[in-house]
């Protein structure tokens, strides 16, 4: 909420250094025996440490304004969870904090407010008031409020350096538009402190060394091009003459595939010519296998009718056979039969005469 209520408002830094504008100034040369050691040492800075009291004032200047907008980007977390930090922040930071999260949700209601009625007007981030003057003072009021707040906050936030650093821990709470802007804070620090450690007579040096290195490129990509474009022209050389000569064994391949096809395609004609030939004799045989089938099968059949006509012809004569057997035993019978009644009667006779 308050990192909110800062960017509406605008809040700018203000640094306590008066010397933030000075200028910076130089006084060392550096030393040319590290050129001639080693030239690409020419990029680093030539020390390692400021020196001079401007260039060390610029860098605490932009380190507060680091630390203090670190601070800023976390108030509104650091309110949402007083209790666990009340024993770290100590009675008089705990209720500035308490203080500055009253006057920031006055300041978020009285902008809402505004806004609500048509009075405040957003435009690339910034509110503009088009109401009344008893109106405008009165937001001024808060806004001056909510500034003063703030800079009573970092100023006891900075006598306190664990207050600081335990709030500066909860760096996960922290939105990702202030972390962003923080990080690049934080990069051009680092920039301007090796800007800081160059003196105009090493920049002087680095941009000359950078001119030759510059033209030292270029007239080896010129001479790249050159041997490049050599290159390509040999190549194409080279590439013709293998050209030339894959033509050339194409063309006898190509030869020597004619005189092969055409000793094939003679081949193949009197193959063909033997291969029509045995066709037609294979179609007479065809033919007279046929007629022959044919002939066969009606052999089979006769055979096959004659001997079903002798089977029947067996067949009858064993039934006749067996006809007259019977018939033979039968007449057998019947003359035994009566040769024994006659033998009988005559027997008879002769005894009845005996008496």
């Amino acid at each position: 909420m308050a990192t909110e209520v800062a960017t509406m408002l605008q809040l700018p830094y203000e640094s306590t250094d008066s010397s933030s504008k000075s200028s910076v100034g130089h006084n060392q040369t550096p030393k040319k025996s590290a050129i001639k050691t080693s030239p690409l040492k020419l990029l680093d800075p030539g020390r390692s440490k400021l020196t001079t009291v401007e260039t060390k004032r610029i860098i605490a200047v932009l380190d507060e304004a680091i630390f203090k907008i670190e601070l800023i980007s976390l108030i509104s977390h650091i309110t949402e969870f007083l209790d666990g930090l009340s024993t770290i922040l100590g009675s008089e930071l705990l209720g500035s904090l308490k203080e500055h999260e009253r006057l920031s949700n006055n300041m978020v209601a009285l902008l809402t407010q505004l806004q609500r009625e048509g009075l405040l007007k957003q435009e690339d981030g910034r509110g503009d008031l088009v109401g009344t003057e008893e109106q405008i003072h009165h937001l001024q009021l808060h806004q001056q409020a909510v500034k003063s707040s703030i800079r009573n906050i970092l100023r006891l936030f900075q006598a306190d350096p664990l207050a600081s650093q335990a709030v500066r821990d909860e760096a996960y709470a922290r939105d990702l538009s202030s972390e962003l802007f923080i990080k690049g804070l934080s990069e051009f620090r680092g920039f301007l402190f090796e800007k800081l450690l160059t003196s105009p007579l090493e920049e002087q040096e680095k941009i000359q060394f950078m001119e030759e290195i510059s033209l030292r490129d270029k007239k080896n990509t010129e001479t790249i091009a050159a041997l490049e474009a050599e290159l390509a022209t040999a190549i194409q050389s080279r590439d013709d003459e293998k050209k030339y000569k894959v033509e050339m064994e194409i063309e006898n391949w190509i030869q020597k595939y004619d005189a092969d096809m055409g000793e094939k395609q003679t081949e193949y004609e009197e193959v063909d010519a033997v291969y029509t030939e045995e066709k037609a004799q294979l179609a007479q045989l065809k033919e007279k296998y046929a007629v022959l089938e044919q002939e066969y099968s009606q052999i089979k059949e006769e055979r096959r009718r004659s001997h079903e006509k002798k089977e029947r012809a067996e067949r009858e004569l064993a039934i006749m056979v067996r006809a007259a057997t019977h018939i033979q035993a039968f007449w057998k019978g019947y003359l035994v039969r009566s040769l024994l009644k006659s033998k009988r009667k005559k027997k008879g006779k002769g005894k009845k005469g005996k008496k």
